[in-house]
């Protein structure tokens, strides 16, 4: 929902007459295409302990397979956008969808974790480096309220993916073997890819190119982080994205290792806190202007720090009881729908001048902290909820000062 490409940049007035129209079909393409992450992410969590046992590994090793992933979708879209000002939008784009088709592909057969780490880091770039040209896209084609009002959709469409994931993912283990869920995300990749071809045009025409690339994106860069109100804001979303993936990398230990809850299961208690973030985020949107957007994070940030609170003291006197996660668990997911998306608006508010590239650093702080926290969650190994549970503290406190001490002002 961050991840705008740096073209944002280019003032309205600059824009040649555009060929290309915006249609119905593109916009479910890029719909699509923004649901690489959550799908190739989520369908495979439940299958973490799995994965350990066949592959004779380690949580921690299996979590960085996320690590990997995260740091790749990362980069993608820090280079991604301003390779594709240059290069244009349909070429590297299917280019993308092509090169995590066949990471897929690779995680699926891969005989050890380390050729899955690898793999992993692959899919991740591609899948990050196809988000923000297919968001490009869009911002070729549309602008004022056209503008907002896609991208509304889109990241509201969007976010059944996280629901949907572990869902989908728990069917494939209950019927079938883990390394299906790969062979499933490299078959959306092939339908990514026929969908490009008959739904997205080239909307960047050579004349409206430029050479500039990553050099612009480096200097508009320096512009906006120096900007404290800014910087403060991507501290909110991106510690609020550690501590979100905190629990993404080790629930399904503490639930299913720890609880016995059966990946079914699992996945329905997944589903259910993604459907809590999913209407926190939208009781916000229809809070915006009647409550301040501080406060709404402000108590998002207040209700994560409980629950990582409760989730520490539950693991270290009590053994991490199935209720007790399941509510922490509940509150954090929730809380991040309060957290994310409006830290990551007042981020952008606060760089008008520079909206795509304050949203690719944006973009690549979250998910540099996601595949950060990710393996260090891990590191107690499978029957321990201590070290996950102080980062989701962590993670709320950074957030938190981020507010409250760097973006001092704002509304």
């Amino acid at each position: 929902m961050t991840n705008l490409a740096t073209q944002v940049d280019v003032p309205p007035a600059t824009r040649s007459r555009r060929q290309a129209r915006l249609t119905a079909g593109l916009v479910a393409t890029v719909i699509f295409l923004t649901a690489i992450a959550p799908l190739a992410t989520d369908m495979y969590v439940p299958a973490f302990p799995r994965v350990a046992a066949d592959l004779t590994t380690t949580a921690t090793q299996v979590q960085l397979t996320l690590t990997t992933f995260f740091v790749g979708m990362a980069l993608g879209q820090l280079v991604g956008g301003p390779v594709s000002d240059q290069r244009g939008r349909r070429v590297p784009l299917l280019a993308a969808i092509l090169a995590m088709t066949a990471a897929s592909i690779v995680c699926a057969l891969t005989p050890t974790i380390g050729v899955m780490t690898a793999a992993r880091f692959v899919q991740g770039f591609a899948g990050g480096w196809a988000m923000v040209i297919g968001r490009a896209v869009i911002v070729d084609l549309a602008r004022g309220s056209q503008l907002v009002r896609v991208l509304n959709v889109i990241a509201a469409v969007g976010g059944i993916a996280p629901i949907v994931g572990p869902l989908l993912g728990a069917a494939i283990l209950q019927l079938s073997h883990w390394r299906v869920s790969f062979w499933a995300v490299a078959a959306l990749g092939v339908a990514m890819t026929l969908a490009v071809l008959i739904a997205v045009p080239e909307s960047l025409p050579p004349e409206r190119r430029h050479g500039g690339g990553l050099r612009n994106f480096v200097t508009a860069g320096r512009v906006v982080l120096g900007n404290r109100e800014y910087v403060g804001y991507v501290v909110v979303a991106g510690a609020a994205m550690g501590a979100l993936f905190a629990y993404v990398a080790t629930s399904a230990f503490v639930l299913q290792s720890m609880n016995g809850l059966s990946p079914v299961a699992y996945s329905i208690d997944f589903a259910a806190n993604a459907a809590g973030m999913t209407v926190a985020a939208l009781l916000a949107a229809r809070l915006a202007g009647r409550v301040s957007t501080r406060k709404l994070i402000l108590l998002g940030q207040l209700a994560a720090l409980a629950s990582g609170v409760a989730m520490l003291v539950g693991a270290v006197w009590f053994d991490t009881p199935l209720i007790l996660a399941m509510a922490c668990f509940f509150v954090l997911m929730t809380a991040q729908g309060l957290m994310i998306p409006n830290g990551g608006a007042l981020a952008s508010a606060a760089v008008p001048d520079h909206p795509g590239t304050g949203s690719a650093v944006q973009g690549f702080v979250q998910w540099v902290a996601a595949g950060t926290i990710a393996p260090i969650a891990g590191l107690g190994g499978e029957h321990t909820a201590i070290p996950m549970a102080t980062l989701m503290i962590t993670g709320a406190a950074i957030s938190l000062a981020g507010l409250l001490v760097v973006a001092k002002t704002g509304s």
